[in-house]
């Protein structure tokens, strides 16, 4: 799961850090496994019983289909029918275990069967939300089709995915979607194939490289060695984790010998399901995927009492889509393989926010963007910006005519560009000319 905002269920079948950094495409991760209690005791406990593959072509024989995405904030957003209405905007989670529906308006024009009741704990929560599973939910994209779905299903949109990604998301695909299908991501085509497992035939070509992957606990981890530092390099076991925004998280209570490196910003990384996740961010010297070597990944480092220890199997972090974006991927299940080949945004810098400001998106065509959080020290609060403060535009560009992303991209990169914003404070206009800093 995840940029700070978002939480994504981990238990066998969940995960909760949602591992997408919130405003920065770092944490939406952290794939922390939430506590799942059942709120009367005599209900059965909730378990994912049936393995065979939920998703099939519509087409008999077929062998793969095309599917566009929207590519919004390093997360994957695919479109997808529900009971016969929608469509509906779902993000593409390799890090959960079993599928969510986060907007609670969908349960009564959908007609969602109730089944049983639970609780669910997350990182940086102090109360339960409560959800129910909801079996026999007819889902279909394009060319494909999953007769009798389950989903877990929120009472509260308290993940708020669309103020994050920019566009309306009404939940999250994962386990099922890629135990179907052999899944092609190809980022910079904002295209998805999906091949038929038993006739899919492995990419060939020198610049792709391959990796192992193991299937525990309905999620995907890959073992790769990673240099910490000059004198330190460890094979770390990590989620491969397609819903988080960050490049790179580690558990640093994982290993003992894992320290938060000493260049290093304190910074909010995500959200849980009802709370901040806390942490630093900091740079590794480097990570290897198989023939290829990434260096000075931006890394996400969560505090040890946001719940790094709650995991059902043993890891030390994950890998987000702020760095597997920047190669073609191919995650076959079927065959516990990853393949990768470099594309366009390979050296692309990892680059964290040079402003200092989370934005959060609303309105009805979610291009209302206002100021949720400000880091300190930051050149945001430098140029006297606040809390609640509604962006109107960058160097007298209206905003209303920029996504999300676009905004974050301008943030992101230019370490000394002056920019020239004007917002709007309790009914005024207000002016400010900042400096981005590249903090980390």
């Amino acid at each position: 799961m995840s940029a700070p905002w978002f939480c994504t269920l981990a238990l066998s079948l969940c995960r909760c850090w949602l591992g997408w950094q919130w405003c920065r495409p770092l944490v939406l991760v952290l794939g922390m496994l939430p506590a799942i209690a059942q709120s009367q005791p005599e209900v059965q406990p909730l378990r994912i019983i049936k393995e065979e593959r939920a998703f099939h072509f519509v087409k008999s024989g077929q062998r793969k289909v095309r599917m566009p995405f929207e590519f919004q904030r390093n997360l994957i957003i695919v479109q997808a029918h529900l009971n016969g209405q929608g469509p509906y905007n779902f993000l593409l989670d390799s890090g959960v275990g079993i599928s969510l529906i986060t907007d609670p308006t969908l349960i009564e024009p959908l007609k969602l069967r109730r089944g049983a009741n639970y609780n669910v704990m997350g990182a940086g929560q102090e109360k339960p939300l409560e959800a129910f599973f909801s079996d026999s939910v007819n889902v279909t994209m394009p060319g494909v089709v999953a007769p009798t779905l389950s989903f877990l299903v929120l009472s509260s949109d308290v993940l708020n995915l669309s103020g994050y990604v920019g566009l309306p998301v009404h939940g999250i695909l994962g386990y099922d979607v890629f135990n179907s299908f052999v899944v092609q991501v190809e980022p910079t085509a904002a295209q998805l194939w999906f091949h038929a497992p038993n006739t899919y035939e492995p990419p060939r070509g020198r610049r792709w490289t391959q990796l192992p992957i193991d299937i525990e606990g309905r999620k995907s981890y890959l073992n790769v060695p990673v240099n910490i530092n000059d004198s330190l390099a460890l094979p770390l076991k990590l989620v491969l984790d397609t819903g988080a925004g960050h490049a790179l998280s580690l558990e640093t209570s994982s290993d003992a010998r894992m320290r938060v490196p000493a260049k290093r910003l304190r910074a909010q990384l995500g959200r849980g399901l009802s709370g901040a996740i806390n942490g630093y961010l900091g740079r590794v010297q480097s990570m290897q995927l198989g023939r290829y070597r990434l260096n000075a990944p931006l890394t996400s480092f969560p505090d040890a009492d946001n719940g790094a220890l709650r995991v059902e199997v043993p890891r030390n972090g994950n890998i987000g889509f702020e760095l597997l974006k920047r190669f073609e991927v191919v995650i076959d299940y079927t065959h516990n393989t990853l393949w990768l080949r470099p594309n366009s945004l390979f050296r692309d810098p990892f680059e964290h926010d040079m402003c200092g400001l989370e934005l959060l998106a609303s309105g009805p065509d979610y291009r209302r963007y206002f100021v949720l959080r400000l880091e300190p020290n930051s050149p945001a609060v430098e140029a006297g910006l606040q809390p609640d403060d509604e962006l109107l535009s960058i160097n007298l560009i209206p905003v209303k005519s920029m996504s999300l992303t676009q905004i974050s991209r301008i943030f992101h990169s230019g370490d000394g560009k002056t920019l020239f914003l004007l917002l709007q404070r309790n009914g005024q206009l207000v002016s400010a000319f900042i400096r981005l800093k590249r903090q980390i």
